[in-house]
């Protein structure tokens, strides 16, 4: 998946039919004003285990949200509208800003964002395919 405004060219997702909103491991979060509006800024890291491809974002925000993860505990988070694009199908998401480091997925795409037309198959896995050869192996520090 990739996400335009970031200029991330790729991004493993998971996708989670059982969350609400999708979730964007960011760090250096930072809230700011423009314009009298609440804005953020954040850096996203979209590999694993390194800061290769590290982007910097800034974003309205659209919403504060409680949310509860899958081991219980709730946090309020930062929401902004993201453009998504999976399987070459822009969609606009309601994501939620959060750490995800110890995660095995950068971001995890919530029921809202795949109600855009999408049809979810458990049985199967990296359907819109994987990261080109040359991205994975500069992702692992090999030229």
């Amino acid at each position: 998946m990739r996400l335009p405004q970031a200029d991330v060219e790729w991004l493993k997702a998971k996708l989670d039919t059982g969350a609400r909103s999708s979730a964007l491991h960011a760090f250096d979060v930072e809230e700011f004003e423009r314009d009298g509006a609440d804005w953020v800024r954040f850096g996203i890291h979209p590999w694993q285990d390194t800061d290769t491809d590290a982007a910097a974002v800034e974003l309205p925000v659209h919403d504060r949200r409680v949310v509860r993860s899958s081991t219980g505990h709730t946090q309020e988070r930062l929401v902004v509208l993201m453009d998504v694009v999976l399987l070459d199908r822009e969609v606009t998401a309601e994501v939620t800003l959060t750490n995800r480091d110890e995660m095995g997925f950068r971001m995890l795409i919530g029921r809202e964002a795949l109600r855009n037309g999408f049809l979810v198959d458990a049985g199967r896995s990296f359907v819109g395919g994987r990261a080109p050869r040359a991205v994975r192996r500069r992702n692992r520090g090999r030229a």
